[in-house]
């Protein structure tokens, strides 16, 4: 293959090609981390609010696994002050998007 009249194997070798794959393997691997701890943190705080407010439904479950990060964790702090499944359904409607 051909781009702009160059060999698409001599592209790939170019310092220009190396630094833009570099950087997005770079992106590549923030994301994944960042989903990654996103999903831990899902993982502990669900198995914390089943202990606090009983079995979640599946539509429960689904909502909170789909907060971001920074809500997962303030999700994650208030539980603490929890005592029943009404206080988890006030918080999450408390912080709709």
């Amino acid at each position: 293959m051909v781009f702009a009249g160059i060999p698409t194997q001599e592209l790939r070798h170019s310092k220009a090609a190396q630094q833009l794959i570099e950087e997005g393997r770079q992106e590549g691997e923030a994301q994944g981390e960042a989903r990654g701890r996103a999903l831990g943190e899902a993982t502990v705080t669900l198995r914390q609010l089943n202990r606090r407010c009983g079995p979640l439904s599946d539509a429960t479950t689904a909502e909170i696994q789909a907060l971001p990060l920074e809500q997962l964790e303030a999700l994650a702090e208030a539980l603490l002050d929890f005592s029943g499944p009404a206080d988890l359904a006030a918080w999450l409607e408390e912080h709709k998007g």
